[in-house]
């Protein structure tokens, strides 16, 4: 995929999305009034989770308490039962604790703004800080997930061996425009038709600009 191509294959995979359910995140931020909090919170049980399992983890968590200091007075075998069974539950829920006590006692119960500061917070990686602070404050960044990282190599659009090399490139060449909305948008996509293995190519109206990077077989 070119460069300037990237404007009109994102206008199709805006197209496809519409008929796929909406990732986990996307929902907590829309049904918390974008709560950073939360946003973080159900940004940590997403990984390596699937989505359903996540929703359902964090709505049990969001019950019992949906604040810093709330989770932080919950017990962390609580914590554990609210958010089983969400993968690595018992270190996400050490996570928690920890992620509730530094915000308090350095943020004063805010969720910070910057990528620097939030990858200093207990279990936060840039995956994550990213998506707090496209999804949470709208600021630009660009969250670079399995998804992200494969379908942008997959394209042709990048040449990258990690994701935090997907990022750096994609913050050079991708247009500002779309940072925020980037992750919101390949995630669905990734999820329904351009999978990890056989992708559904004969189904894709993006395969005029697709280099199929990889792609050894498909649907």
């Amino acid at each position: 995929m070119r460069p300037d191509q990237i404007h009109a294959a994102l206008k199709l995979v805006r197209r496809e999305v519409r008929h796929w359910q909406e990732p986990v995140v996307g929902v907590v931020a829309r049904t918390s009034a974008r709560d950073p909090f939360r946003i973080l919170i159900s940004c940590l049980l997403s990984l390596r989770t699937k989505d359903k399992t996540t929703s359902e983890a964090s709505a049990r968590l969001f019950a019992l308490a949906h604040t810093p200091a709330g989770l932080l007075n919950l017990s962390r075998r609580k914590i554990e039962r609210a958010i089983y069974p969400v993968g690595f539950y018992r270190t996400k829920a050490k996570a928690i604790h920890g992620i509730c006590r530094r915000l308090l006692e350095v943020h004063g119960g805010k969720v910070p703004q910057s990528i620097d500061e939030l990858i200093a917070l207990p279990g936060v990686g840039r995956k994550t800080a990213n998506l707090v602070v496209t999804v949470g404050y709208r600021k630009p960044g660009i969250c670079v997930d399995i998804h992200v990282h494969r379908i942008s190599n997959r394209w042709g659009y990048v040449k990258t061996r990690t994701p935090e090399e997907t990022e750096q490139a994609l913050r050079a060449q991708l247009p500002k425009r779309y940072w925020i909305t980037f992750n919101d948008l390949l995630v669905p996509y990734g999820q329904n038709l351009c999978q990890p293995v056989s992708p559904f190519c004969s189904r894709c109206t993006l395969i005029a600009y697709c280099d199929r990077v990889g792609v050894t077989k498909s649907r």
